[in-house]
C-alpha cells in the first residue's frame, strides 16, 4: 500500500524545536532503561544491543523472564521498588522508584535532592508497549476479559517518561528500535533533543488512541445494555486512528494527505493486501470504499455481484450466475464513464473476468481473493492496482460515519437499512410482477450508494440508467434516463435500456414530474419512501400510466 512516513505532528515538532532555547543536539546519555512490553517482536535483539552501549537493563514481569531467557542481564522491576508484582499483575511500576526515575528534572537541585534522600535512580529509556486492548475487543472477548487486558501502569510511565522528555527517551512501538540504535550508535550512547520529542509525541498519540479504543468500547458495552429509546450521544467522542499510507496528495495536488485505519474490522481498503501497480491515491482509496461497500449489498453465496464506481458514484452495477457475465452487464450500463473507474467483485476474481476486466483500463480491482490466474492477467497491466480485502464487509452491521465541519465534526450511525419485499406497501392499482419486485429491491439497494438525488433504472439484476448528484430529482430521472439511450446506442441497439425497466428514487418525489419523466423513459414499476405531502398525486400518475409502485417508508440520503 506504499511506504508510511512520518505523520503531521512531527512537522510541528520541529517547529517546537526551533523555537526551543535548549541546543538541537542537547545529548543526554542513556544509562539505565526500563523495557516492559507486551508485544516481545525484536525484544532480544534490541536488548542486546542497548547492552553493548553498557545500559542497564530493568524490566517487568514476563519481559524480565523472556530477557534473562536470552542470558542478558536483567534487574527485575521488584527489586526497584522493593514489592513484588501483586494483584496478577495490577501493581508493579505505579511506584515512585520508577516515576520518579522517569520524571525527575535531573539538573534541578531539589529534584537530584529528593532523588538521593530517597534512593530513586534516573531511568534514561523507557521502552514499553500496552496491554493488546484492541486486539482482545476484535476477537470479541467476554467483558471480563477485555477490563483485564486494560493497560494502567503502561500509560502511566509513558506519559511520565513523555512529559519529562528533555532527560528521557520514549519507545512505545516496534518500529523505533533500530532508529534509536542509530541514533546511539552516532551519539556515543545519547539520544539529541530532537529525537526525544518526537518519540514523546509519538508516546502521547499513543496513549490518546490507546483511551479512545477504550472510551469507545465502553460505550458501546454500556449502550447495549440499555433499551435503544434510552440510548443517548455520548458526552464526548474521540477519534483516533493509525497512519496506514501517506498519500502522494489529496482529492487535489496541492492537499496534502494520509490513509489513517481506526482500528475497526471491516473487510475492504483498510484489510486489503495490494497486488502490484503503483501507491493509491486519496481519490482511490475513497472511491474504492464506495465500490466495495456497494457490492457488499449482494450476497456472494448466491449471486455474482460487479460495482462500476466513478467519482465514488455507481456508474453500473450487475448481478449474474458469474462475475464475468455480471461485469459485462455493469459495464453495459455506461461503459463511457467506466474508463478510468474502479470495479469491485463480491466474489474470488477468476481468471475468466480477469480477462474481460483487462480490456479497458481500470484504475482499481477490489474483491476478496483471486486466484493464480487472475493475479497473472492483471500483473501484467502496470498501473492497475489489484487489492484482495480478504472478505466483504457485512452491509447490515452497525458502525459510525463521521463528516468534519467548521468547529466540528457530524457523527451518525452507518447507514445499514435495507428494506425486505414483506416490508413493501403496494399503493397503485396494478401490484408488481415477480420480475419487477425482484429488480424493485435491487435498484434501491443501488440506489442507496449513488450521491443524492438519485434515480436508479434496473432491469434484470442490472443497472441500465443512473441519474446522480442533481439539485433537481426530476434532472436526475432524465439523466438517467438518457444514460440508458446512450447506453443502448454503445450497445448497437434502437430501443432504450431503460423500455421495461424498474426505476428506483432514494427518496420521496416531491412532485409526479419526476415519476413521469421515468415512465416516459420506459420504466413501469417505481420504488420510492413516500411521504410527500403530494404522494396521492405521484400515486395518481402512476396509475394513470400503468405503474406499479410500492413504498419503503426508508429513505437512502446519500451526500
Amino acid at each position: 500500500m506504499g511506504a508510511t512516513r512520518a505523520p503531521c505532528y512531527f512537522a510541528l515538532a520541529r517547529v517546537m524545536e526551533k523555537a526551543s532555547p535548549m541546543s538541537s543536539q542537547n545529548l543526554r546519555p542513556v544509562r539505565r532503561a526500563l523495557l516492559s512490553v507486551s508485544d516481545k517482536t525484536g525484544l532480544i535483539e534490541f536488548a542486546q544491543s542497548l547492552s553493548t552501549f553498557g545500559v542497564e537493563l530493568i524490566s517487568t514481569g514476563g519481559t524480565a523472564k523472556a530477557l534473562t531467557a536470552a542470558g542478558l542481564k536483567v534487574t527485575d522491576v521488584a527489586a526497584v521498588t522493593g514489592f513484588p508484582e501483586m494483584m496478577d499483575g495490577r501493581l508493579k511500576t505505579l511506584h515512585p522508584r520508577v516515576h520518579g526515575g522517569l520524571l525527575a528534572l535531573r539538573d534541578e537541585p531539589t529534584h537530584a535532592k529528593a532523588m538521593q534522600e530517597h534512593g530513586i535512580e534516573g531511568i534514561d529509556l523507557l521502552v514499553c508497549n500496552l496491554y493488546p486492548f484492541e486486539e482482545t475487543v476484535a476477537r470479541k472477548a467476554g467483558f471480563d476479559e477485555t477490563i483485564e487486558n486494560i493497560d494502567i501502569g503502561g500509560p502511566a510511565m509513558i506519559r511520565a517518561a513523555s512529559k519529562n522528555h528533555s532527560y528521557v527517551a520514549v519507545i512505545v512501538d516496534v518500529e523505533d528500535y533500530a532508529p534509536l540504535l542509530a541514533e546511539l550508535a552516532a551519539n556515543k550512547g545519547a539520544t539529541t533533543l530532537t529525537t526525544r520529542k518526537q518519540l514523546a509525541a509519538r508516546a502521547y498519540a499513543r496513549t490518546a488512541a490507546y483511551d479512545v479504543a477504550i472510551s469507545t468500547w465502553f460505550g458501546q458495552a454500556t449502550a447495549m445494555a440499555q433499551k435503544p429509546e434510552e440510548r443517548t450521544p455520548p458526552r464526548r467522542f474521540a477519534l483516533a486512528g493509525h497512519l496506514k499510507q501517506t498519500l502522494r496528495y489529496g482529492e487535489n495536488p496541492h492537499q496534502g494527505a494520509a490513509f489513517y485505519t481506526t482500528g475497526e474490522h471491516r473487510f475492504g481498503v483498510a484489510t486489503a493486501t495490494q497486488v502490484g501497480g503503483k501507491e493509491l491515491s486519496f481519490n482511490n482509496i475513497n472511491d474504492t470504499d464506495a465500490a466495495y461497500e456497494c457490492v457488499a449489498e449482494f450476497d456472494a453465496k448466491t449471486t455474482a455481484a460487479i460495482a462500476i464506481i466513478k467519482h465514488a458514484n455507481p456508474c453500473g452495477v450487475a448481478t449474474a450466475a458469474t462475475l464475468a457475465e455480471a461485469y459485462k452487464l455493469a459495464l453495459r450500463c455506461d461503459p463511457v464513464s467506466a474508463y478510468g473507474g474502479i470495479v469491485a467483485c463480491n466474489r474470488l476474481l477468476d481468471g475468466a473476468t480477469a480477462a474481460e476486466l483487462a480490456k479497458i483500463f481500470t484504475e482499481v480491482i477490489i474483491a476478496p481473493d483471486a486466484d493464480e490466474e487472475a493475479r497473472k492477467i492483471l500483473s501484467a497491466k502496470k498501473n492497475l492496482r489489484l487489492l484482495l480485502a480478504q472478505g466483504l464487509p457485512d452491509p447490515a452491521t452497525p458502525g459510525m460515519n463521521l463528516r468534519t465541519v467548521a468547529g466540528g465534526f457530524l457523527l451518525q450511525s452507518r447507514d445499514n437499512g435495507r428494506v425486505t419485499e414483506n416490508e413493501l406497501r403496494v399503493v397503485t392499482k396494478r401490484k408488481p410482477t415477480d420480475r419487477e419486485l425482484k429488480d424493485l429491491l435491487f435498484a434501491f439497494r443501488v440506489a442507496k450508494h449513488v450521491k443524492s438525488n438519485t434515480i436508479v433504472y434496473a432491469k434484470d439484476g442490472a443497472t441500465v440508467g443512473i441519474g446522480a448528484g442533481q439539485m433537481s430529482r426530476i434532472d436526475s430521472a432524465r439523466i438517467a434516463a438518457w444514460k440508458a439511450q446512450e447506453a443502448a446506442r454503445a450497445a448497437g441497439l434502437t430501443e432504450s435500456l431503460a423500455k421495461g425497466s424498474a426505476v428506483a428514487s432514494d427518496a420521496f418525489f416531491p412532485f409526479a414530474d419526476g415519476l413521469i419523466a421515468a415512465a416516459d423513459a420506459g420504466a413501469t414499476a417505481v420504488i420510492q419512501p413516500g411521504g410527500s405531502m403530494r404522494d396521492e398525486e405521484v400515486i395518481a400518475a402512476a396509475d394513470e400510466r400503468g405503474l406499479a409502485m410500492v413504498l419503503t417508508s426508508m429513505r437512502h440520503f446519500r451526500h
